[in-house]
């Protein structure tokens, strides 16, 4: 490996680790207690809204609140819940699901106040601007208009690696290893799906968005639900070692405990921010664009969104241990595949991989809309068309040639997201007394 590339793969295994970490939990606690555990205190009024999904929006805005729950929660619902939960049990053992769960109710006041926070400016916004969410927020705080654009630049980055090269790099492989498809028919296709759907403009988007999601929860919580029952002898035992895995009760003593405890934690929490998305803003750009006349009613459909990925990542980790694979040495999709496998026989690869691509593609479509308002706000409205190749283009190349170059540099835009938009979430809550007395 070039000394370089190894000395850059390296900053990024640092800095994606621990010092993002602390920075993430560390927000998620202050802006849990700033908003006096909104993500506990008003759950069952977030339950009852997505069920009714009744929350008003503005007519002349490019979609509704439930729309933009729908197209976030599509989002958080890719290849990192399948692949990712995979590799977070193969590297840090059963207990990374019990973080999962863990850091993902804290994340949910991360979610909440960013959705929240994006709805109140939103509202104020007119229909032609091309601002929305942290963009918008950003401009609002010290240095606001460089922070907004340094965001929009790695959201547009964002964008084109995480939401849509290595989705369709995923589809691919499913499709390779499950039908036999050449990568070079895989890219095409793709690429011509993605074009049909970026030239029909955010209502297209939007519209294919509303009818993958379904699709996809429908068939993972068929799949999930039988596997779980067929193993039901095993489940509770399962449970069990989740918890004591997740502390090491029992199995390790002193420095291994110690290193056992690190890595569960560790890619439990990666996994959590990776997959729920919470605090990369993503969601606070969807729902700034609603007009929504509810800020409170917005927020907490965007927390319930974190809520409900983060049951996914646990389940799909808890399907590998009741299965008995976690420990077989396999990792990633393959896993995943090993764990269906002992339900479904030869099915179990069929179905984890149509589960991938209508995980990726359902990433992919909503994406299209986040990467196109970053695009839009960086040119300042301009050069559309622009933003079509770039993206198609994103889309073929992905699904042909190697992306873990290209995954390495999406950290470090995540990154960068994270730093700026939770840096703004908490001054706004802090200096903005209307804020906080509007959730109280």
């Amino acid at each position: 490996m070039d000394v370089s590339l190894a000395y850059f793969l390296a900053v990024r295994d640092w800095l994606v680790s621990w010092p993002l970490m602390i920075y993430v939990v560390a927000m998620s606690i202050v802006c849990t207690v700033l908003l006096k555990g909104v993500q506990l205190r008003l759950f069952g009024k977030a339950w009852r809204m997505i069920s009714s999904g009744t929350q008003e929006g503005n007519a002349a805005r490019d979609m509704t609140p439930l729309q933009a729950f729908i197209n976030t929660l599509s989002t958080n619902l890719g290849n990192g819940s399948i692949a990712g939960m995979a590799t977070a049990v193969y590297a840090g053992g059963p207990g990374s699901a019990f973080w999962v769960v863990i850091f993902g109710i804290l994340m949910m006041a991360i979610r909440f106040a960013e959705v929240y926070i994006s709805t109140v400016y939103g509202q104020q916004a007119a229909k032609s601007t091309v601002l929305g969410g942290p963009m918008l927020y950003l401009q609002d705080v010290p240095r606001g208009k460089m922070l907004a654009f340094w965001y929009a630049f790695f959201c547009f980055l964002n964008g084109l690696i995480i939401g849509n090269m290595v989705q369709s790099n995923s589809i691919r492989l499913s499709l390779v290893s499950s039908f036999g498809w050449s990568a070079s028919s895989v890219a095409l296709c793709l690429a011509v799906f993605v074009l049909y759907i970026a030239c029909g403009g955010s209502q297209r988007i939007i519209a294919a968005s509303d009818r993958i999601v379904p699709l996809k929860v429908l068939i993972f919580v068929f799949a999930t639900c039988a596997l779980l029952i067929y193993h039901h002898a095993a489940l509770l035992d399962a449970l069990y070692l989740v918890l004591t895995s997740a502390f090491g009760y029992g199995s390790f003593k002193g420095g291994l405990l110690g290193f056992t405890m690190q890595q569960a934690i560790q890619f439990g929490m990666a996994r959590s921010i990776l997959a729920t998305e919470s605090g990369l803003g993503s969601a606070a750009i969807l729902f700034g664009f609603t007009g929504s006349k509810d800020p409170l009613g917005s927020g907490l459909m965007g927390m319930m969104s974190t809520f409900i990925s983060t049951g996914v990542c646990f389940i799909v980790a808890l399907c590998i241990v009741v299965s008995g694979v976690w420990n077989s040495g396999l990792t990633s999709t393959a896993l995943t595949v090993a764990a269906f496998s002992t339900v479904f026989g030869s099915w179990g690869g069929w179905i984890v991989s149509f589960l991938s691509i209508t995980f990726g593609i359902g990433v992919t479509v909503s994406y299209a809309y986040i990467t196109r308002a970053s695009w839009l706000y960086l040119t300042s409205g301009r050069y559309g068309y622009l933003f079509t190749v770039f993206y198609v283009l994103c889309c073929f190349l992905g699904a042909i040639v190697d992306v873990d170059i290209v995954w390495a540099l999406g950290d470090f835009v995540a990154a960068g997201m994270l730093f700026i938009n939770l840096f703004g979430i908490i001054y706004l809550l802090l200096h903005k007394s209307t804020l906080v007395k509007g959730v109280a």
